[in-house]
Order: structure tokens, then sequence, then C-alpha cells
């Protein structure tokens, strides 16, 4: 059966329809992103969300679809916060589809009517900029930072790992928003079919462009690392079992050759100088098996006031080859946002009942016994951050490290999601990195993005051995940083301004002169 383009023009006539098709066209998106993984949709997943809000009768009404696209895309990406933190998963929803207000103006007044020629090539330009500006605003910490950024969906496709070098995360969002502006043009407006075309090819040659001539890491050999992921400790809750886990399988790796071995998030459950005991087991270790040992410890610090979470860098002489103290904490889930005034989420669900301590500065540490190597570790969603890898590479780190865990979310979305972040690290900052985890999913991605020896699932308990290619020179992005972020934030502060210019010059109407034209192209009636 064969679907007019009329049909697709069509908008449903009721507000609850438009809301309930907003909700669900803003929600698509999200099946670009691991688990699901259909990486393919994110070129197309915006159009029908598109189409909606250009057929808004108002620019209230396109901003309303905005906003309720933006909660569905939210709620569908962070679903797997549902059973820890509940009904405040949808207010948080609701909260962030805010910031998609003002992209659904910008939506309608670019694409609402019928465009001409130069109006169609500049939404293949602004939508995108407007898109950048909502991922932009919503990476910030406070907000619960830049989790599920679209380009991130590109994350296992060489050639958007290749933009990621050039550009970062946010190239590969503009493009991928560009593609679906061009094709909501070819489908809504024959007369704008010529600029959507060139849209699409411009696209295209840039993804071209950067397979073909874009720069390329120089590999300087290699470096042994081990991951040890204990799984589930069933029907054990204390830290200690999970030590004895972790230890066993770290003793495993003796004779291995392995440089350094990465324990993941949590994996120490108290501060060290309050266990001599754990210090030497530690010591130990490394001597026995002739690596470092990168643990992380969650507990309160016997040198200061309050918990802290921290990589802590433990060589043959002891737990003090180096130390990082987290610094970008988890809304809800490590501290709350103004808890006099959203504290009720400890309520509701599982959120943070004392806040987590910060730490202050990143810091790069020098892997004793392996030649110089120099790590810079993550923790947790810091992976998620662009400028934080970035900042390390321009530090001097060889390798990133990232310490973390969802166990809280094991049967979910959640592993997936995080683990997908590494490659994408690695291609930006042409540096490998290593995603440690308690329970899954640990991986290792190479200084392209590409993946490096076999992931570790949710259902692993193992210790393994990754043969990791090192690499110099710092990448296109980690050189120049958020250029595209800065183009495009020029671009609609160019595009305001002739939008001020223009309404400045436009003449006041007087007697006789003809009713003023909708968005749509239709006579706007006289009030009576």
């Amino acid at each position: 059966m064969r679907v007019s383009v009329d049909r697709w023009r069509r908008a449903p006539a009721s507000p609850w329809q438009r809301g309930a098709v907003a909700a669900v066209t803003g929600a698509l998106p999200a099946l670009a992103f691991p688990e699901p993984s259909l990486w393919w949709l994110a070129p197309v997943a915006l159009v029908p969300w598109l189409l909606l809000i250009r057929s808004a009768p108002t620019g209230r009404r396109a901003a309303f679809d905005g906003w309720l696209g933006g909660a569905g895309f939210m709620l569908a990406v962070h679903h797997w916060l549902l059973p820890s933190l509940h009904v405040f998963t949808l207010v948080v929803a609701l909260l962030l589809g805010a910031l998609w207000l003002p992209w659904g103006l910008l939506v309608r007044r670019l694409l609402g009517g019928a465009p001409g020629r130069w109006r169609a090539t500049a939404a293949l330009v602004l939508v995108p900029s407007g898109w950048l500006m909502v991922e932009l605003v919503r990476s910030w910490e406070n907000l619960g930072g830049p989790w599920g950024l679209l380009g991130a969906s590109q994350w296992q496709v060489p050639v958007a790992l290749r933009l990621a070098s050039l550009g970062g995360v946010w190239l590969v969002s503009f493009l991928i928003v560009a593609v679906n502006t061009a094709l909501a043009l070819l489908i809504a407006l024959p007369a704008a079919r010529r600029a959507a075309v060139a849209g699409v090819a411009v696209c295209a040659a840039a993804a071209g462009a950067a397979w073909a001539w874009a720069p390329l890491p120089d590999r300087t050999g290699s470096v042994r690392i081990a991951l040890v992921q204990p799984g589930v400790v069933d029907g054990v809750g204390s830290p200690d079992a999970r030590f004895d886990r972790e230890e066993a399988l770290t003793r495993k790796l003796a004779g291995r050759d392995a440089d350094l071995i990465v324990w993941g998030e949590s994996s120490v459950g108290t501060d060290l100088a309050d266990r001599p005991d754990l210090q030497r087991r530690l010591t130990a270790l490394a001597r026995e098996t002739g690596a470092a040992l990168l643990v992380n410890v969650d507990a309160p610090r016997s040198d200061r006031p309050g918990i802290y979470k921290s990589s802590v860098l433990v060589g043959p002489d002891g737990p003090d080859a180096g130390r990082y103290d987290k610094m970008r904490l988890v809304p809800f889930g490590e501290y709350i946002p103004a808890r006099s005034l959203l504290g009720w989420a400890t309520s509701v669900g599982k959120a943070a009942d004392e806040d987590r301590r910060r730490g202050t500065a990143p810091v790069v540490m020098t892997v004793p016994g392996a030649q110089g190597l120099r790590i810079g570790p993550l923790i947790c969603f810091e992976t998620a951050f662009p400028d934080m890898s970035r900042h390390l590479v321009k530090e001097g780190a060889a390798v990133l490290t990232a310490q973390s865990s969802t166990s809280t979310f094991q049967h979910s979305w959640a592993p997936e999601q995080h683990a997908s972040l590494a490659a994408l690290r690695a291609a930006e900052t042409w540096r490998p990195m290593m995603h440690a985890t308690l329970t899954g999913v640990s991986a290792v991605h190479g200084p392209r993005g590409e993946p490096v020896g076999g992931r570790l699932g949710t259902d692993s308990s193992t210790a393994a051995v990754y043969d990791v290619p090192l690499a110099t020179g710092w990448s296109p992005y980690v050189r120049f940083g958020d250029w595209v972020v800065y183009g495009s934030v020029a671009a609609l502060v160019l595009y305001g301004a002739a939008e001020v210019a223009r309404s400045v010059r436009r003449p006041a109407p007087g007697p006789g002169s003809p009713p003023a034209r909708t968005a749509h192209g239709s006579a706007a009636r006289p009030r009576r």
C-alpha cells in the first residue's frame, strides 16, 4: 500500500494527539544507542519530529512540540533510571525537555510554510546549530551531564569515529541533524528539493573527506594492560567479599607480563589508610604480578571529612604512586543538586542520602615499572565529558583509564551505553581507553576508537589481558577543541542579528496594505 507524501505533511488535529506524537517521535533517536544499537536509524530518526514541528499552527505550539519531544528523548535514553528514581525520572525528563523549547521555535521559523532556497539552505546549518546548543547546555554536570549526545550513537561506525577526531562528538551530532533536516525538506517541500539534495551531498562529502584525508595517529608500540571484572558477588554485600574475588582473579595474572592492572569503580570499600591489611595485600599483588594496580576507593577519607571516590595507583612499594579524586559527580546518584529543594527525591527512589565530595584537579599518573607509561584516570560518567579526556591528553596521558560500575542497572541498556563511550573518547583524543567495570560491560578501544580484544559482558567474572596499541601526536580535536560548537554559536548569533535588522527595516503596515502572511504562506485573518 503506497502512502502519499501528503499524508506525511498532515499534522495531528488534536493537541493531545500532537503531544503524544511529539513525545514518541522525540524518543525515536534513542533506538540508535546501545543496547538496541540501531545506529543506521540516526540519520532519519529526527525526520518525523521535524515534520511535526514545522506543521505547528503557532510558534507556541512548535515550542511545545519541541519540549515534549525533548522530554520523550530524555526519558527514552535514561529509562533505565526508573527503578532507582521512579517518578522523579519523569520529572527530570520534563525539566530537561524544556531545553528543546527554543529549538522547536527555530525549526518552525526555518522550515515552516514554504521556505525559499535561502531559508532552506540556512536551515541546514541553523537547525543543527540549535540542536548543539541544547546538547551543550544539558552537558553541564548539574543538569545530568552529556549522556546521550546524538553523535555518541555512532560509536561503532569508523567514518563517525574519524569525524570525531576532527571535531569531537559535536561534529558527528551536527552532521546527523543536518542530514535529518535535509530529508525533512525533501519530504515536506518539493520546492526546496535542490537545497535538500545539496545538504545531503555536503554531509556525505564531509564524511568522505574525513575518511580519505583526515590525519591518523602515529602508532608507537603497545603496552599490556589487564582488566579485572569480579562480576556479581551473590549473597554477600560486603566490600570485603568483592575484594577477595578481585584479589583471586588478579593473582591469576602472575606471569602474564602485564604493565598495569585496572580494577573497576568502588572496587575497594574502605579507605586504605584505615586498613593496613588491605594495603599489604594490594602491595603483595603488585609484586606477585609484576604490575602496578589501579584500584578505586569509595569511602570516607581519614585525612579529610566526607566520602570520596578515588583512583589509587598501587605499586610494589605501596599505594602512594598516585591518587585522583573524582571531580564530576552523578546528580542524584552521588549527590543531590539543591538538596534543600530536591531532597525529597530520596523518599521516592535510591537517590544519594549523603553528598560525596569532589576532587579539585585532574591527575596524570606515571605507572611504576612500566617504562614511564602515563595514564589519565576517569571515574564513572566522567567518560561522557569530552573536555576531561582532552585535558588529560594535553597533560601527557598516553592511556585513558575509566573505572565504572553499572551493577545497579545490570539488566538494562546502561552497561552497553556506558562502555560505548570509550570508543568515542579514544577516537577523539588518539589515545587508547580502558573501560573497567565491576560487573560489565568492560571494554578496550585503541587510538582510532577500534575495539581491542574481546568485551567482558555482564555475565563475566574474569581477568583479561590486552595488548593495547599506543599512539603519539594530538588529534585535531585535542588541538583545536570545540570549534564546531563555537561555529554553531556564531551562526545562531548572526542569524539572530539578521532577524533583528530585518524587523527594524520592515515598514509598519499602513491603510490599504495587503494582509500579513503566516509562516505557512496563507493570509492572516484580521481580528474582529
